[in-house]
């Protein structure tokens, strides 16, 4: 009998996290036997493994501990993945050589599937000298152009899109260009960017003083710290970027300041790290562990917590041995300081749960009292694994118990670490749960409020017709099923009706008690005035926050809360409708005769042309690419050819929107050069072959116009819904984009940018 709480669950459950064989045969053939093959991976390092196998696979069972999706597609499965969910990268030295030599390790990390984060605030600003070649620099900005171009052209494992956070220092001579990057739409659209902030700065802010900008102990100039600070705000406002890091407290707050300094975080910001280090994650489903739901004694169970969060510790600590690394240099990293990242998922449910609105003082409290609790058993199970296994190799009392973090730690805890030492370095952060979050019952993403009580999804069937299911969150579901129709209680709020200072005052609570940081957005309403606005960004400092990332619907980035204008809190659960298509449940099946276009491609240096023959099938009166042949008499090209074929067939007859294969063509760069092709550059033949099928496209109504099958082509993302900008889902065509955790999250169909 199935396990999963909605056909949602299931189905994200059979795309990415079960194990199959090459072909699609399943060799997981339950998430019982996911969470087995999880379980017996984790447990093989230890001296019992049978005990620990049916201790993690308890912790699994129910959805209760939920791995980072690296893990729980991963473990088990023999393949060289990593089960580290990002990276960052070495620091960048201000050399050419040492620019591409970095370039390189963040191709083989991405190659893995590893997201990555850079400084480039290491690399010298735009025209200053370069020695010895009588240049001028062409500053760091000009790099991560590279670096951009380098990510669409790589597949991250799972069929993930790489992402990629750069950080740049508010006193870099470059930071004015740096913020406002994103003005072009078009321009380093593989990044997050995010300013490190420091505390000299915000003092110059608030004292409205000067602001030097400085490289290798130059002055370049001097600005108005509150005029930098405002055109923070204002390039945020307009274009959802950069963020902002509170670069200074994390380095304060770090328990390893004495052997390290940050400077980046990987691509959702939950997790500040030195060069080479890696985030390895997971969370706790808090609502699996509220006892009594909606009654007026229901609780958090504390017990149950503090033995799972023990198990968790334990388990993700064998991660560090069981996993691969891209880079030599990651693992010992790793291996050195044994940095976990234990975070929650579905706190608002949870509160909800027990009586609490959401942003409320009260709930403000609860979570900080359930944060603690969380940290409290995180590092004891830690102190316990050292006593047995041995503490991270580069652990110093005196230097680990100096930081800010552990000064506020309880004193037992200290003591209990000052005697035996700890096993893991830093344990706890709260990450983007957005697709775990929907395979574990669609419960709310991490500490974010409920986006949504209900929605509907489309799935197309094999025969062209539609079926609908509802999407309810967890804690929505549970009320109905205590309760039926009856209306959701006034403490029901979520995401669109929620002020913006709540959301800081719930991540600011949350933080106190999170060793690494906190990936989270703070949704703001389209008609907030710019001062709001900034109050925001100040409450965080303020308030302790280690960093701060809003969302607000504008022109270039468009609006991703795409629920229902009618839609108020509190209301009875209120669907709200999603895209049209999404996904077929099974491929579709080929009728006896297809119609069809068959196009030449003569490549130059080659004697023998190419024709590609594309296709089509008519589903509810509208026709889509069905399956391509491409053929040549040229032999040199039989065998990618075929292959090419079957693989493209294949995703046409899964449906949805598979626009992108278009994209993923055209981006191929044959390294000996591409040509000139009817006026225009074609980097190589199989982006000739792209767009051959991108024509067809056009032709048979698929897609409007040239480049708007392109997923990082602005005109792509940008769809007018009546008057609002609307974003479509790069994997399912749907209007449900949810900007969640700093990450873009398609509620449909679980597409996630940030993975």
């Amino acid at each position: 009998m199935s396990r999963f709480q909605a056909p949602i669950a299931e189905a994200i459950w059979d795309m990415k996290y079960r194990f199959k064989e090459a072909d699609g045969t399943p060799i997981d053939g339950s998430v019982e036997d996911t969470w087995r093959r999880i379980a017996r991976a984790l447990a093989e390092v230890e001296t019992d493994p049978a005990k620990w196998e049916a201790e993690f696979y308890a912790a699994l069972e129910g959805f209760k501990f939920l791995p980072a999706g690296r893990i729980t597609a991963g473990a088990g499965t023999g393949r060289s993945v990593t089960l580290f969910n990002c990276f960052v990268m070495g620091t960048i030295p201000d050399t050419m050589a040492g620019i591409f030599d970095s370039l390189k390790e963040a191709a083989l990390t991405m190659q893995q599937g590893g997201g990555i984060g850079y400084d480039f605030s290491t690399i010298r600003p735009r025209g200053a000298p370069v020695a010895g070649v009588a240049a001028d620099a062409s500053g760091p900005l000009s790099f991560m152009d590279v670096w951009d171009a380098m990510c669409r052209t790589i597949m991250s494992a799972g069929s993930r899109r790489g992402a990629m956070m750069a950080t740049m220092r508010c006193d870099h001579p470059d930071i004015e260009a740096f913020i406002e990057a994103k003005k072009d739409p078009a321009r380093l659209r593989m990044f997050n960017l995010s300013v490190l902030v420091t505390d000299a700065f915000m003092a110059a802010v608030k004292a409205d003083g000067p602001w030097e900008l400085v490289f290798g102990g130059r002055v370049y100039k001097t600005v108005e710290a509150r005029d930098l600070w405002n055109k923070i705000m204002r390039s945020t406002f307009d274009f959802a970027e950069p963020g902002v890091i509170f670069i200074d407290r994390i380095n304060a707050m770090n328990n390893l300041g004495y052997v390290e300094t940050i400077a980046a975080t990987n691509p959702c910001g939950e997790q500040p790290l030195p060069p080479y280090g890696a985030c390895l994650l997971g969370s706790i489903n808090l609502p699996t562990l509220v006892k009594d739901a909606f009654e007026a004694h229901s609780a958090m169970d504390m017990a149950a917590l503090d033995h799972l969060v023990r198990v968790a510790v334990r388990a993700m600590d064998n991660v560090v041995d069981a996993s691969r690394f891209p880079l030599p240099e990651q693992q010992a990293e790793a291996q050195a300081k044994r940095r976990i990242g234990l975070g929650v998922t579905g706190l608002a449910d949870a509160l909800l749960m027990v009586g609490l609105r959401y942003g409320s003082e009260e709930a403000a409290r609860v979570t900080e009292i359930w944060m603690h609790a969380i940290a409290r058993s995180a590092y004891l199970a830690s102190v316990d694994l050292a006593r047995e296994k041995g503490a991270f190799p580069l652990f110093d009392a005196e230097g680990y118990l100096a930081s800010g973090n552990m000064l506020q730690m309880d004193k037992d805890v200290r003591e209990a670490i000052r005697t035996h030492g700890i096993r893991n370095a830093l344990l706890t952060s709260v990450a983007p749960t957005g697709t775990i979050s929907l395979y574990a019952g669609n419960v709310s993403s991490g500490i974010e409020p409920v986006f949504a009580y209900a929605y509907t999804r489309k799935v197309l069937q094999k025969d062209g017709s539609r079926t609908e299911e509802e999407v309810v969150d967890y804690a929505v579901r549970l009320w109905r099923e205590k309760h039926g129709d009856a209306p959701l209680p006034d403490h029901f709020v979520n995401a669109q009706t929620l002020p913006p200072l709540d959301h800081v005052r719930m991540q600011a609570a949350a933080q106190k008690w999170v060793d690494s940081s906190i990936s989270k957005t703070i949704n703001c309403p389209e008609d907030i005035s710019f001062d709001a606005f900034k109050e925001v960004y100040m409450a965080a400092w303020d308030q302790g926050c280690k960093g701060c990332t809003t969302y607000r619907p504008n022109d270039v980035t468009g609006s991703v809360l795409t629920v229902s204008e009618k839609e108020t809190a509190p209301p009875a659960a209120q669907p709200v409708t999603g895209g049209e298509v999404v996904y077929l449940s099974d491929p579709l099946d080929r009728p006896a005769a297809l119609e069809g276009q068959t196009y030449k491609v003569k490549w130059p240096g080659s004697e023998h042309a190419l024709y590609i023959t594309i296709n089509d099938i008519v589903i509810a009166g509208h026709r889509r690419p069905f399956e391509v042949f491409i053929n040549s008499k040229n032999m040199e090209h039989f065998a990618w050819t075929v292959a090419l074929t079957r693989m493209i067939s294949a995703v046409f007859r899964r449906g949805g929107d598979i626009s992108f294969v278009v994209e993923e063509l055209k981006a191929v760069f044959d390294p000996r050069g591409g040509a000139w092709m009817e006026g225009r550059y074609i980097p190589s033949i199989l982006a000739a072959i792209g767009g051959v099928i991108e024509r067809h496209l056009i032709d048979i109504g698929f897609i409007e116009g040239e480049g708007l099958g392109l997923k990082s082509d602005p005109k792509a993302e940008l769809v007018r819904v009546g008057e609002v900008p609307k974003k479509a889902c790069p994997s399912c065509g749907s209007y449900d984009l949810r900007m969640i955790e700093g990450c873009l999250t398609c509620g449909s169909c679980g597409h996630s940018k940030c993975g």
